[in-house]
């Protein structure tokens, strides 16, 4: 498994995420004991891959087809739409590549489960990046929960006004999926900190409503955990909303935790304690980095995919439960 100097890598995509791994690629963000190079990009504007494959000095290829089977690729980094991603990860580790992708692994939970399945038979490391685990507001989470006792609810919020919508894939039905689905990460927070969750309820509504191209979304769903707590996720974005919000707040026999943005606080009857949180800036170097690390060291990675698959098995709940009406029931 472990690969020599320096990790070779393909990166498919130009956008803004496949920025940050390229730039955690350049040797001055490496550090001396990490050794990768980026030698190839593809993506889907032939003049768009070719800035980007200048600008980092990497070759410009045709397609993730090509990219995938090049000779001088060890670790292919998928950045582009959540629609597209499932059959490049299977490209690429047939491929026998070692594979980095975005979340969510495919839109689809059981495609997701073969492609992890296919990664463990062909001995190749299969990546899901979850950044949200490693910055500051869940490490203190994780840090600080216990103080509040028995949880009894928890509220995580995330709404986002973009005027005018940006009219990229993000605001696609088919190329993002449902909104949960798209966003998982606002359900595997939750999820790392409370684990199974027995009962998924959501509602879902797009403006304009009829067609895939949207505005705007919003989504609620209701999680049941078979630990006790009971959790309510509210994802929005786009043209119908003002103010934005990223809110986190955990409920217990003994206390309240909130974080609002990069701020955190306990509360425990009349005492205030504020928190200190740490920002959300360098996530995908280290991410990247820490991936760097595995490969060439052997260093356990802070995630495993089987558990973004667990999340995203929860989401699809979720969908079926907007798209029916009805709780979906897990257990």
């Amino acid at each position: 498994m472990l690969l020599g100097n320096p990790v070779r890598v393909g990166l498919v995509g130009t956008g803004f995420v496949a920025k940050l791994r390229a730039e955690a690629l350049l040797p001055d963000a490496q550090g001396d004991w990490l050794a990768a190079k980026l030698v190839a990009v593809a993506g889907r504007t032939p003049e768009k891959v070719a800035d980007f494959a200048a600008t980092y000095g990497a070759i410009a290829l045709d397609s993730w087809r090509e990219l995938v089977s090049h000779a001088d690729v060890d670790l292919v980094m998928v950045c582009n739409t959540n629609a597209e991603r499932g059959a490049i990860v299977r490209a690429a580790l047939e491929a026998d590549r070692h594979v980095v992708t975005e979340y969510p692994l495919a839109l689809d939970p059981n495609e997701a489960a073969e492609l992890v399945e296919l990664a463990r038979s062909r001995d190749r490391l299969l990546h899901v990046e979850h950044i949200e685990l490693l910055g500051g507001v869940h490490q203190s989470l994780r840090t600080w929960l216990p103080k509040v006792g028995e949880v009894i609810s928890a509220r995580y919020s995330t709404i986002a006004p973009q005027i005018p919508t940006p009219g990229k894939w993000t605001y696609n039905r088919s190329l993002f999926g449902f909104p949960l689905v798209g966003a998982l990460s606002r359900l595997h927070r939750l999820v790392d900190v409370f684990e199974n969750v027995r009962q998924v309820g959501a509602v879902a509504r797009y403006w304009p409503a009829e067609v895939e191209d949207y505005h705007a979304c919003w989504c609620e769903a209701r999680l049941i955990f078979s630990s006790g707590p009971i959790a309510t996720v509210t994802y929005g974005k786009g043209d119908r909303f003002h103010g934005s919000q990223r809110l986190l707040e955990v409920r217990g026999s003994q206390g309240t935790l909130i974080y609002e943005g990069d701020q955190g606080q306990l509360i425990q009857g009349d005492q205030v304690t504020p928190l200190e949180v740490g920002g959300r800036r360098g996530l995908f170097a280290r991410d990247t980095h820490a991936v760097l690390a595995y490969l060439l060291n052997g260093t356990p990675l802070y995630v495993r995919p089987e558990e973004s698959l667990y999340t995203l098995r929860v989401a699809d709940a979720a969908a079926r439960s907007a798209n029916t009406g009805r709780p979906i029931d897990l257990l």
